[in-house]
């Protein structure tokens, strides 16, 4: 067996670490370019400390779900403000916008030349921008990824821009910043966690490394997420969750995702719900789904124990099945309130052309067996 695993080049966990960061920066340059959430009043302490370095800080914000078109602004802004580095701190929204301008200081062109489905596909000829990146929701795990993800509504749909060197070079990871977090936020982003390293876990690119990562990163969410909803300032909850978050970023970056994933960028594309909702609402019938075909097709698929021990993880019994797994995640999503997808516009007559999307997206190649349209269809119809 061969495999290969990359990361950040650094990463800091731990409460309070966010303390780290202006120091840390203050070794790589002096401007920098704070891409910031919706209100930068959230980043107002690290940007007093960052003063204080002597580093003059120009800020960006990112209100909701990236598009092509404000990664872009962010792209110009920071070229035209001569930064040198690039500091994201925020959802994976902020963090994935802040990824595509580190990259798009150095390289030349436009955006879309590297974009995948909607451009060229085009490789980064030069390392990005040093980037430094501070989550504070506990979900996607960007801040160990090598892709970022953008809207493009007049396609339709998301997109990805990827790169080995777009890894960032300092990810800190301090559970303290996600206690702000409110409930449904809580609960989108933490089941989103779940589904990545579930995915990963049985992907058939999975490696021992990534194993190890999604077996403790499904044990600490499947025992905190419905604390960490609860209770917003458990502490011990909020920090399983950011270990999740980050370890569900560490192995689908060296595995793959799988089917949840694979629609997920076309129905974020195409309507306005929550990347971590769509996840939620699809992961148990895709789930579903996958131990049907395999059972019927390749019966002898180490997936299939694979499921078998995701759902003991969760469940916490040692003698779980995959159907276990099912009803847990299915139990869950409606403890967590997660609201079916017919409330954000998806529709019988929408199917067809999510499911034609769906097939060429590049995470629908991890998953562990090829599933038919009809059993794509059938997915999401059972998640309308």
């Amino acid at each position: 067996m061969g495999f290969e695993f990359a990361t950040a080049t650094r990463i800091i966990f731990g409460s309070g670490t966010v303390q780290e960061v202006a120091p840390r920066a203050a070794d790589i340059g002096h401007r920098a370019f704070v891409v910031t959430g919706r209100s930068v009043e959230r980043a107002a302490p690290l940007l007093e400390k960052l003063n204080k370095q002597a580093i003059e800080c120009v800020t960006f914000n990112v209100p909701g779900e990236p598009t092509t078109a404000l990664a872009f602004e962010g792209v110009q802004q920071a070229r035209q403000a001569e930064c040198a580095l690039v500091i994201g701190i925020g959802g994976g929204s902020v963090l994935d916008t802040g990824k595509v301008i580190a990259a798009l200081l150095t390289n030349s062109g436009d955006l879309v030349d590297y974009l995948e489905v909607i451009g060229g596909g085009q490789q980064l000829a030069k390392a990005p921008a040093p980037y430094i990146a501070i989550p504070t929701t506990a979900g996607t795990g960007t801040e160990v990824t090598r892709n970022a993800v953008l809207a493009s509504p007049e396609h339709g749909v998301k997109v990805s821009m990827r790169s080995p060197l777009m890894l960032p070079l300092l990810a800190v990871v301090d559970p303290a910043l996600t206690h702000s977090m409110p409930p449904a936020v809580t609960a989108s982003t933490g089941l989103d966690a779940i589904t990545q390293l579930m995915e990963a876990f049985v992907s058939h690119k999975a490696n021992p490394l990534t194993d190890g990562i999604c077996r403790e990163g499904l044990r600490r969410a499947s025992h905190s997420l419905r604390r960490a909803y609860e209770d917003g300032s458990n502490k011990a909850a909020r920090e399983d969750m950011s270990l999740a978050s980050l370890f569900g970023g560490l192995a689908l970056a060296n595995a793959k995702l799988g089917a949840v994933h694979g629609f997920a960028g076309p129905l974020g594309g195409m309507f306005s719900a929550p990347h971590g909702v769509i996840c939620a609402r699809l992961a148990p019938y895709v789930m579903e789904a996958n131990v049907q075909a395999l059972q019927a097709r390749t019966p002898g698929s180490p997936a299939l124990a694979r499921y078998d021990e995701v759902a003991q993880i969760l469940t916490g019994m040692a003698t779980a099945r995959a159907a276990d797994g099912i009803a847990w995640l299915q139990d869950i999503c409606a403890a967590l309130k997660v609201p079916s997808l017919v409330e954000f516009g998806l529709k019988e007559a929408d199917l067809a052309t999510v499911v034609a999307n769906s097939e060429k997206a590049s995470s629908m190649k991890g998953n562990p067996i090829a599933l038919t349209g009809r059993e794509l269809t059938e997915i999401l119809r059972k998640a309308i």
